[in-house]
Order: C-alpha cells, then structure tokens, then sequence
C-alpha cells in the first residue's frame, strides 16, 4: 500500500510525499516543522483532511521532540497552542485539523494544569507528542472500519449486476489522502478485497485533478480494475455503465449532514439521485462538525485563478520504432521536462471554490468508523446519536480523518 505519511520517533523525523509530482515522479520531502508543515498544507503537497490533520500533529511533534522548550509547563502549553492556531489557518475547510488542533490543545493545557507552572515543561512536551502519534496509529484502524462498514453497505442496499457492484468516486480519498486504506477509496478497496467490486470508475476531478493523477494512481497501483472519465461524462456514465453507487468523502459534514467536499460533489449527488444510485459519504467522526448547524455555515475556500486557465505535466512525444523522437513516430510516448501550459483565454475572470456543498437530502448513508448513518423516518440524520457516550477528550479514535 502506499504511503503518504512516514513518521520515525527515533530519531524524530517526518517525511512526506509530495503530491504535487505525482503520478510522474515519487518524492518525499522532509516537514522538520510547523512551518514546513503550513507550507506544504497550503501549497497541497499533502491534501485529503484526514493526512492534513496529521502531518500538522505530527510536524509539531517532531519539532517539540528536536528543540529546546521551557522548562515551564505553562509556557510550552501556550506555545503549542499557538502553533496549533496557526496550522488551522492552512486550510479553514477541512474540519478535521481544527478538531485534532482543538484535541491537543486541551491534552498540554490539562497536563500543564497538572504541574507546577515552573517546572514540567518536558511532560507537557511529551504528553504531546505522545498524543500526536496515537493519531497516525488510530488513522488506518479506523480507515479500515469504514471500509468495511461502507462495503457491507453498498453490498445489501446497491444494485448489484451478475452479483457484484460497480462504484463512481470523485476526488482522493485513498491512502494518499490518509495514513493508510482511505475512506471512500477505502470502501472501494475493500469491495474489491471481499470480490465484490466489479468495477471502480474515478472522475479526474477538475480543476487540480485529483482523480486523475492520484486516484488514478492508486487504483493502477493496486491493479483494481478502473477507468478514468471526465467531471462531465458522470450523467452518461450512470445511465449507460450501471453504476451501483457513488462514494465519496468529505471535509466538514455539519451537524443536518449537509456535506462540503470537493468541487463537483453536489453535481454528481444531483445526477446520483435522478439516476436512482445510492449517493453516500465515507468519513470518520472527526470530520462531522456538531456546531456547524447545516451546509450555509461552512467557509468554502477559493483558490488561485491560475488552477483552471494553466495545466501542468510532463511533455509526452512520440519515440519512433527507430528509436528517434518525433510526434509520428509508432512507438512509445516518451516524457520530456515538466511544463505548463495555458489552456484558457485572456483575460476571462475565473471563480476556483476549491469544495462545495451538497444538501443532506441528496445523501443516502454517511459511512463512519462505527457504522453507517441512515435518515431516520423524520427524513433527517442523527448524527449525535454516533458520540452518544464517547468520550470527547479521546485522541485517539477522535482524530483521524
């Protein structure tokens, strides 16, 4: 399986893969800091809530573990708060981060409070780090879960053709987007582990192209038989291919279950519904967000222009049977140097929502680590009744997507 997150404790070190180059070039890069960290948040070389909240946690870790801190318990706590506050700000969407950043928080502000405020800085230190950890371990168990519980579901509610089930997903929700498995590409996989997959389709996910370069990616890495299709072919592609369901993840579910995910995701949920296909989100519980009330209240982020007028890639040129370059050439295509390329007219305005919002009225079941929710005889979901005794200070569980 590959890996997005590669974390050591000892010596204490962060690598990630850096995503901007994929699916053409594999690279890890270092994350020594919070710094580092916002960088790469921001600029997306890891993206995918549940992978953002834990290269945050745990790019703090390694730079508590390898920097001298006070010996003042109070002190560290109100450093690592206001580092946490300003990993938030690298992607205000995802509800994830905020959640983990609120979590280990209130894990050094208890362990400083426990302390004397001149002495005990190391425990809270440590505390932290301990806790940040936990989170990557908890991530993949939790992963799995939903992959399970999103396959037993797709399984006795979808329609199946010759017994198996063909599932559309949008965007990445895959092992590059987690610690490990995924969510909705998670429940994908685990279809095709249990041999009920027929057939998984990905859309390349315009305008950063998700899909295509990742999901794409993950797919053909793992040999699940998939086909790639345009954002637009989603309407022909489920009134020809016998689409079974649409799964997908997300980055804030407000407390209704209205869902905010990537671009794109309300219109497949529209066509999902006039289609007759089961529409379903696959997320942990960190990413259902009880004081968001509904859809209205969540911040969708806008991203530069330049993400819909440019494309980047390598340059393909044709090899001839002879060995020479030349685009008439009937042999294998052959990559040259990165490039990008202008695919839009001058000076056209641009509006780049990098998520928007679907209605919980078009969403059939929200796939969590413990199970699935499905409306009730209201026509609404009951989301609280998924913490109905959980235990709120947990880092563990609570921290993964």
């Amino acid at each position: 399986m590959l890996k997005a997150i590669v974390y050591e404790s000892s010596p204490p070190s962060l690598r990630i893969l850096d995503q901007l180059l994929l699916p053409y070039t594999t690279t890890y890069i270092s994350i020594p800091n919070a710094t580092a960290a916002f960088h790469a948040i921001r600029s997306m070389q890891v993206r995918g809530a549940p992978a953002i909240a834990i290269v945050a946690a745990l790019a703090l870790a390694v730079e508590l573990a390898t920097t001298e801190v006070s010996e003042s318990s109070e002190e560290v706590a109100v450093f690592v708060k206001e580092k946490l506050d300003y990993l938030v700000q690298s992607r205000p969407t995802a509800v994830n981060l905020a959640d983990a950043a609120g979590k280990l928080s209130k894990i050094v502000e208890d362990k400083a409070a426990q302390l004397s405020g001149a002495v005990g800085g190391d425990a809270v230190r440590k505390a932290y780090i301990n806790a940040a950890e936990a989170m990557l371990v908890h991530d993949v168990a939790d992963n799995k879960a939903i992959g399970r519980h999103g396959a037993e579901w797709i399984e006795s509610h979808a329609t199946r053709h010759e017994g198996k089930v063909t599932v559309l997903t949008h965007c990445n929700t895959g092992s590059l987007a987690t610690a490990g498995h995924g969510t909705a590409l998670g429940v994908i996989r685990t279809l095709h582990e249990r041999s009920s997959l027929s057939h998984a389709y990905c859309t390349e996910t315009r305008p950063y192209n998700q899909g295509a370069r990742l999901t794409a990616y993950e797919l053909a890495y793992e040999k699940i038989p998939a086909t790639l299709v345009t954002d637009s072919m989603a309407a022909a592609l489920m009134r020809l291919k016998g689409i079974s369901a649409v799964v997908v993840g997300a980055d804030r579910v407000s407390a209704n279950g209205d869902t905010a995910n990537k671009i794109g995701t309300y219109a497949l949920a529209v066509l999902a519904r006039f289609h007759r296909v089961k529409f379903l989100i696959a997320a942990p519980r960190t990413t259902i967000d009880l004081a968001t009330a509904d859809g209205s209240q969540i911040v969708i982020e806008e991203r530069a222009k330049n993400e819909v007028t440019m494309v980047k890639g390598p340059r393909w040129d044709a090899v001839g049977a002879d060995g020479s370059e030349g685009l008439e050439g009937n042999g294998e295509p052959k990559a040259l140097e990165n490039v990008t390329i202008k695919i839009a007219a001058d000076g056209v305005d641009v509006w780049n929502p990098a998520f928007d919002v679907t209605p919980a009225d078009l969403i059939d079941g929200i796939v969590t680590e413990v199970g699935v929710v499905e409306k009730g005889s209201e026509g609404t979901f009951d989301l609280r009744s998924l913490f109905a005794g959980k235990d709120e200070d947990d880092s563990g569980t609570n921290t993964n997507e």
